[in-house]
């Protein structure tokens, strides 16, 4: 069994601690469903893959929706949180693995990361959806995971980039081997 990292172990922590606090800050932005438009949980998930690796990212992904919503009510659990859960914990899984694959190449890692979180999140809502009873079609998930989502997406790829090579400059983030 292998000893866990405490330095993950931190910044897991820490992107949680802002995944739960940025929702808060951002909801007093007085525009109507700013929170997902601009998805602020979105950001330290993606950041937690750059820092922490498969499985502390998934779990900050996958933990985040249920923490957030004891804490805070928001997002609701059920359907959005639980198409969330699987939605970020693949964002996290995802954009670490393909950080590792890419050498450390942070835009085919984020982009990656991003689609295919995207994807699991369009199949989950088809799966909870067609349980209840209701229809989820292409036009909805292309709807919802990218037209509607433009603003969170550009920010995403503008703020984490800057976030990592910041933390690369630090030497926050180990090289990647």
């Amino acid at each position: 069994m292998r000893p866990v990292n405490t330095q993950k172990l931190i910044y897991t922590a820490v992107c949680i601690a802002i995944g739960l606090i940025l929702p808060q800050i951002i909801k007093l932005i007085p525009v109507a469903n700013i929170g997902a438009i601009i998805s602020p949980m979105h950001i330290p998930v993606l950041l937690s893959g750059f820092l922490c690796g498969v499985p502390f990212a998934a779990f900050c992904g996958i933990i985040l929706p249920p923490l957030a919503f004891v804490l805070t009510g928001m997002p609701p659990i059920y359907p959005v949180g639980i198409s969330m859960i699987f939605e970020l914990g693949t964002y996290g899984a995802l954009t670490a693995v393909l950080y590792r694959i890419t050498k450390g190449k942070i835009y085919p890692s984020l982009i990656g990361g991003m689609l295919g979180g995207r994807v699991v999140m369009g199949i989950a809502n088809a799966i909870i959806f067609g349980v209840a009873g209701n229809s989820y079609g292409l036009s909805a998930f292309i709807s919802g995971a990218f037209i509607n989502a433009i603003p969170g997406i550009v920010i995403q790829l503008i703020v984490v980039p800057a976030i990592v090579y910041a933390l690369k400059r630090a030497r926050l983030i180990p090289a990647v081997e």
